[in-house]
C-alpha cells in the first residue's frame, strides 16, 4: 500500500441494527481515521422478511453513524445493484463486500457485474463473517462460490472459516486472509449497576443474549441447568427467538425447570443491556458452532464473567479459570459440569474479580493491516 485508498464498504449501517451494523460503521470511521477516504453503500432493502423473521432496523443508533453513508441498494432492484458497481467502479480504489448471508449473493454479483464493466477498476475484497451459514443448504455453497472465485480477495475472522473458504477458491488462488474479529461494541451507558443477590454479592441467576437459533445450543443450556447448576439458580434467555419460544418453553417444563426460566422474545436494546447483565453472575454461551461473536466482550464490558463452549473464537477471548470456564461444544453433560463449578463456594465472586475490559485498539490496527493488504 503506497498511499490512501478510496474504500467503499458495501454492507449494512444504521438503522439496520445488531454487530453487522456496528461492524461496518466502526471500521469505516477508522478507516477514514488512517487517511483512508471511506464510503458505506447500506441497504434500504436488506433482506425479504420471510427470509429474515427478526427485526431488521432499530429507531436510535447503537454507536457514531457514519456520515458518508448510501442507502441505495435494494434486494429487489437489480438494476439498483448494477448502476452501484458502475459508480463504485469510477469512484473507488477498494470495495469491502461484507457477507453475512447467501442471501446478499445475487445483489453482490450484479453489484460486480457493475463494477467489471468498467476497465481497471478496483480490487474486490470478500469480507466472510459467515463464509456458509451454520445451518446451510445446498444452494447456498454455489452460491458463496460464485461470489468468491469472482473476488480479488477473502478476508475471515478465524482459521477455521479460512480454510472452508479455501475449498471453495479452488486451485490457482491466493489463500484466504485471517484477521480476527475487533470489537464494536454497542454504547449502552456505561457498566452494569451493582446487584443485590445473596451474601457476597451472587444474584444465583444466569443470563443468555443474543438471537435464539439452534446452532447456539439454548436446548443444551437448559438440559445443564436442570442437570449441573443448584436449584435456586435462574436463568434469561433473552433475544429474538427464529422459531418462536413454544418448543424451548415446553422443553423446560419437561425438564422441569419452567419455574426458573425466563424468556424474553425480541431485539434487546442498548439501553436495557446493562439491567440484564447487572442481574447475572455469567453470561452463558452454549453454541454447538461459532465463527466470531462480540458477547464475550460485551460481558467483560460490563463486569460479568462468561461460561462459554469451546466453538469458533469464543475460548479466543475467555480467560479459563481467571474471567470464565469453558466446556466442550454439544455437550450438554459438560455444560452442566461447568456450571456446577461456576456454582462452587466463592467461585462467581472470584471469576467476577478477574473481569477487564478489552482494549480494543490493538485488535483494530491489526484488523485493518490484513484487509488493506488482502
Amino acid at each position: 500500500m503506497t498511499g490512501p485508498l478510496r474504500v467503499a464498504l458495501v454492507g449494512p449501517a444504521h438503522p439496520y441494527k445488531g454487530g453487522g451494523a456496528r461492524h461496518t460503521t466502526e471500521l469505516a470511521h477508522r478507516l477514514r481515521a488512517l487517511g483512508h477516504p471511506t464510503a458505506i453503500e447500506s441497504w434500504r432493502a436488506q433482506y425479504p422478511a420471510a427470509l429474515y423473521p427478526g427485526r431488521q432496523t432499530i429507531a436510535d443508533p447503537e454507536g457514531e453513524p457514519y456520515p458518508d453513508t448510501r442507502h441505495d441498494l435494494a434486494w429487489y432492484r437489480p438494476d439498483g445493484w448494477w448502476r452501484t458497481g458502475r459508480r463504485l467502479a469510477r469512484d473507488a480504489d477498494l470495495v469491502v463486500l461484507t457477507l453475512f448471508s447467501p442471501i446478499q449473493v445475487p445483489a453482490y454479483l450484479g453489484l460486480l457485474a457493475g463494477l467489471r464493466s468498467r476497465r481497471g477498476g478496483p480490487r474486490v475484497v470478500a469480507l466472510c463473517h459467515n463464509v456458509l451459514p451454520h445451518e446451510r443448504r445446498s444452494v447456498d455453497v454455489s452460491l458463496v462460490r460464485a461470489l468468491l472465485r469472482r473476488t480479488d480477495g477473502v478476508v475471515t475472522h478465524s482459521p477455521e472459516q479460512a480454510r472452508l473458504a479455501e475449498g471453495l477458491l479452488g486451485a490457482g488462488r491466493d489463500l484466504p486472509v485471517v484477521a480476527a474479529m475487533p470489537p464494536h461494541l454497542p454504547e449502552t451507558g456505561g457498566a452494569a449497576p451493582e446487584g443485590t443477590g445473596a451474601p457476597g454479592g451472587e444474584r444465583r441467576h444466569l443470563l443468555f443474549l443474543g438471537i435464539v437459533r439452534p446452532y447456539k445450543g439454548v436446548d443444551l443450556l437448559l438440559r445443564a441447568l436442570a442437570g449441573g447448576a443448584p436449584e435456586d439458580v435462574t436463568l434469561t434467555v433473552a433475544g429474538e427467538f427464529w422459531g418462536g419460544t413454544a418448543e424451548l418453553e415446553a422443553q423446560a417444563a419437561g425438564l422441569g425447570i419452567a419455574d426458573r426460566v425466563r424468556f424474553l422474545d425480541g431485539y434487546v436494546p442498548a439501553e436495557e443491556l446493562p439491567g440484564l447483565f447487572g442481574a447475572a453472575d455469567a453470561v452463558v454461551l452454549p453454541y454447538r458452532t461459532a465463527t466470531a461473536t462480540q458477547n464475550v466482550w460485551l460481558a467483560h464490558e460490563h463486569g460479568v464473567p462468561v461460561v462459554a463452549t469451546r466453538a469458533g473464537t469464543l475460548a479466543d477471548h475467555v480467560r479459563e479459570g481467571v474471567d470464565g470456564l469453558l466446556c466442550e461444544p454439544g455437550d450438554a453433560a459438560d455444560l452442566a459440569r461447568a456450571l456446577g463449578e461456576f456454582y462452587a463456594p466463592g467461585e462467581p465472586g472470584r471469576l467476577r474479580d478477574g473481569v477487564r475490559p478489552v482494549d480494543a485498539e490493538p485488535y483494530w490496527r491489526a484488523y485493518t493491516e490484513r484487509l488493506l493488504g488482502a
